[in-house]
């Protein structure tokens, strides 16, 4: 009998000992590094239980063990607490890790850039085409109403919110901006500074140039003079749909419309892109210039002139590179 007793003593010794060593092998698992080999996003679903997340996690890569994962989780009291959402796994994450950020609730942000010059309607294709996001954009909101930045948002946000976001952004720019403009400007009010940024914004893509090419608009307003802007020209053909596609022929600078600079006076009557911040800067402190004129330089860059004879000689130096170049 006594014999038997230490015989079921040592087999429960033996048995207590194997679940100790199991319990710090588990522990040890839950805390070494995973086998995730790239950052991974990974969707956990609304209402999945730790089971259901485990095996998700499981089939991403991210880790490689579910029933220790499950175990982990619950001996670290967060069974409840594991939240839905997108979220980012880095290289490595243990299964601690895993759960950390489940339980943080910090979804992956995303990010859409929209680019300084697009129109309204070439705006709603790229947020309709962007991943992850609900709904509708809409139609296309008012031209010039959007700030070209770059937005975060998380899965599931909303187009139409998206859009919004950008027309107050675009409201609070302006807001910032207007009253540190410099006195005289030929423009009365905010839409119409909107009207000549989205004109310097479509006239040139080096930034410097920006405060240059706003001075030879301001100037030419302030002298009477057309505007003479190809992009205005284009935009009437287009409405803004997306590029012309095509160089700009003497019929198109000949053919009536309201954004024809060439055929009207002043400003056009409304903007032909989305100008970034730093254009709309550029309209409401432009560079202290006499120039009323410039051309592409064949450099990527533009020739300004204060003359008709200064500009006609630069008009003939880009005409020899463009030659050259073909």
């Amino acid at each position: 009998m006594r014999r038997s007793l230490i015989i079921a003593g040592a087999l429960a010794g033996v048995v207590l000992l194997a679940g100790v060593l199991a319990v710090l092998y588990g522990l040890d698992r839950f805390e070494q590094p995973g086998p995730l080999e790239a950052d991974t996003i990974v969707l956990v679903p609304r209402g999945a239980a730790v089971e259901t997340i485990s095996r998700r996690l499981r089939d991403e890569g991210v880790i490689d063990d579910p029933f220790i994962f499950r175990i982990g989780v619950w001996l670290s009291g967060a069974t409840r607490d594991l939240q839905a959402g997108e979220y980012l796994f880095l290289i490595g994450t243990s299964m601690r890790d895993a759960m950390e950020v489940l339980r943080a609730g910090k979804p992956f942000t995303r990010r859409l850039t929209l680019p300084e010059g697009l129109s309204s309607a070439e705006a709603v294709v790229l947020i309709n085409n962007a991943e992850a996001l609900d709904g509708d954009a809409g139609g296309a909101p008012a031209e010039g109403s959007l700030l070209p930045e770059t937005y975060h948002y998380i899965r599931g946000d909303s187009r139409a919110d998206l859009v919004r976001r950008m027309q107050r952004s675009l409201d609070e720019t302006l807001d910032d901006l207007w009253p540190n403009r410099k006195p005289g400007l030929p423009v009365k009010d905010k839409q119409e500074a909107m009207i000549l940024a989205s004109i310097v914004e479509k006239e040139t893509g080096v930034p410097e140039e920006r405060p240059l090419v706003a001075s030879v608009f301001v100037n030419r307003l302030r002298a009477g003079m057309r505007l003479q802007s190809d992009p205005t020209v284009a935009y009437g053909i287009t409405g803004g749909s997306g590029p012309l596609g095509r160089p700009l022929t003497r019929q198109d600078l000949q053919t009536p419309s309201p954004y024809n600079t060439y055929l009207n006076d002043g400003l056009p009557p409304g903007p032909i892109s989305n100008p970034g911040r730093a254009a709309i800067e550029a309209v409401l402190n432009p560079a202290e210039t006499d120039y009323l004129y410039f051309v592409a330089s064949g450099n990527g860059g533009h020739a300004f002139a204060k003359t008709l004879a200064e500009h006609n000689r630069n008009v003939e130096q880009w005409r020899k590179a463009r030659d050259a170049q073909n």
